[in-house]
């Protein structure tokens, strides 16, 4: 099956896609699976790991949501991953590579969110990112310190995802556009479904270019990724404009609002006081990597053991 998956990438994938066969490998050798390719043994590593499973449990925006129809950060990754799948089928590159980077691109992600990622950054004499403490989840931390061992290929996606990140592949590329694709989106829905944002606050041009609904907008997107990718992942000048205004929009209206900024205070001195008494006991990278691995409710847990009295 292995084989035959080579012989099909090679008949059907794009010129500019990279091929399973021609990865650059793992940083230890190991034998090849009869069945899968490298890329493929690499989404499965993810999904089937500790890190993967706990993203049920941190936030996305809205810190620890009473309802369950709010996005976690574990909805928003197969989110990312169904629209970078979508995007990579539709450009003939390797949907395998692109599913695994996308599924892997969280991993390293803090309890609260980008707040608690601002947090850990602030008190961590060292810079902590949730992009390079992804890369460090999949080469280090996982599976007790042996890592997952994923190829190349995919631990340049993950740790390139940011905005400011360059992937060396198209399939890296479109799982950052997807990234954004995604969380712009669906913490619009999110934001509304929380009652701090109404529809009709969207910005009319945005709205009019991309669509008055997520569906629409969403693909609205994609189709631009879509007429303008080639050899690099893009949009043209209209669209991409469209996105940076109701991506801005978001930052002013949702992800700065005073009302939601209370709450991700007090989650912000959570992590703070967890850094500062576990870094006590053991290096500061080490309690770095300790908290950023909570999930948001094992961290409220372990800051009420250290700060709230119990009854005698």
């Amino acid at each position: 099956m292995r084989e035959i998956t080579f012989k099909n990438e090679k008949l059907l994938f794009s010129e500019f896609a990279c091929l399973s066969e021609k990865s650059a490998g793992r940083s230890r050798v190991e034998p090849p699976c009869p069945l899968r390719t490298d890329f493929q043994r690499d989404r499965d590593r993810i999904i089937h790991s500790n890190s993967f499973r706990r993203l049920k449990h941190k936030t996305q925006v809205f810190l620890m949501p009473r309802s369950e129809h709010f996005r976690t950060r574990l909805t928003h990754t197969l989110e990312v991953a169904q629209i970078a799948r979508t995007i990579a089928r539709a450009l003939r590159l390797n949907e395998d590579l692109t599913e695994a980077i996308a599924l892997g691109h969280d991993l390293g992600h803090t309890p609260f969110g980008h707040d608690g990622e601002r947090a850990l950054d602030a008190v961590f004499s060292d810079s902590f990112k949730h992009n390079e403490q992804s890369l460090r989840v999949v080469d280090i931390l996982e599976k007790d310190g042996a890592g997952l061992n994923l190829t190349a290929e995919v631990r340049d996606g993950i740790l390139n995802h940011s905005s400011d990140g360059a992937p060396c592949t198209l399939e890296g590329q479109v799982v950052q556009f997807s990234d954004k694709i995604a969380y712009i989106n669906h913490d619009i829905e999110d934001a509304i479904r929380a009652g701090v944002l109404n529809e009709s606050e969207l910005p009319a041009s945005a709205v009019k270019l991309l669509g008055d609904t997520k569906t629409k907008r969403i693909t609205a997107l994609i189709n631009s990724v879509l007429a303008n990718s080639s050899d690099k992942i893009r949009y043209d000048s209209e669209t991409k404009k469209a996105h940076d205004e109701l991506r801005s929009f978001m930052f002013e209206k949702v992800y700065h609002k005073q009302e939601i900024n209370k709450e991700k205070e007090k989650a912000a001195f959570v992590i703070e006081v967890l850094f500062k008494h576990y870094a006590k006991s053991m290096t500061e990278r080490e309690a770095a990597d300790f908290i950023s691995g909570m999930t948001d409710s094992y961290a409220i847990e372990r800051f009420k053991e250290l700060c709230v009295p119990k009854e005698f």
